[in-house]
């Protein structure tokens, strides 16, 4: 074999080893799951739900009071001929309650596929994209227990602590009893 040809046939194993390696970078990158949170924040905490959730965000607007309901239920609004109950998250996580401003803002979320309820947040920041195995357990040291039982991980994410909701737990949390029981749930 000439120096040529030896010279050749080891770059070529040289380029195979590469493309191996490059291939098992790829599939080390593809295990990665990523998820989409949408961020809002609530008195200056930040706050993940599921994206595919969200339906749409509002600006605040005129809640029409429903009597006899719950403290954290702000009433109901009128959303193209739809009615959304519209949820405090304040006055759901035990905060104190603060002026409406220009920031404020209702999340439209789908419960389930018959029902949209409506969060007032302080807030809404983006959407991100947050690896799966970024995500920690709730700490157990939250000393409030309306929020902590709503928490499903946390997350840091440019250095700023992100708290994620499971959003089914909160809301079956405020869904009476009898509405479960009378639609076969």
């Amino acid at each position: 074999m000439s120096l040529q040809a030896a010279a050749a046939q080891l770059k070529s194993m040289e380029v195979s080893q590469d493309l191996e390696e490059l291939a098992g970078q790829r599939a080390n990158q593809d295990d990665v799951v990523y998820h989409q949170w949408a961020t809002f924040r609530v008195d200056n905490e930040l706050y993940g739900i599921d994206v595919v959730q969200v339906k749409e965000v509002l600006r605040y607007s005129e809640i029409t009071p429903v009597p006899g309901s719950e403290h954290y239920i702000l009433g109901i609004i009128n959303l193209r001929g739809n009615v959304v109950t519209v949820v405090d998250t304040r006055q759901l996580f035990g905060l104190p309650a603060v002026p409406i401003d220009d920031d404020t803002r209702i999340i439209v979320v789908e419960f389930n596929e018959q029902e949209v309820v409506g969060m007032v947040v302080d807030s809404v920041d983006e959407v991100i994209n947050l690896p799966q195995n970024d995500v920690d357990r709730a700490p157990n040291v939250a000393g409030d227990e309306a929020t902590r039982r709503f928490v499903q991980g946390v997350c840091y994410h440019d250095g700023v602590l992100t708290i994620l909701l499971d959003l089914l737990k909160m809301l079956e949390s405020i869904t009476p009893k009898d509405y479960e029981e009378n639609n076969g749930y």
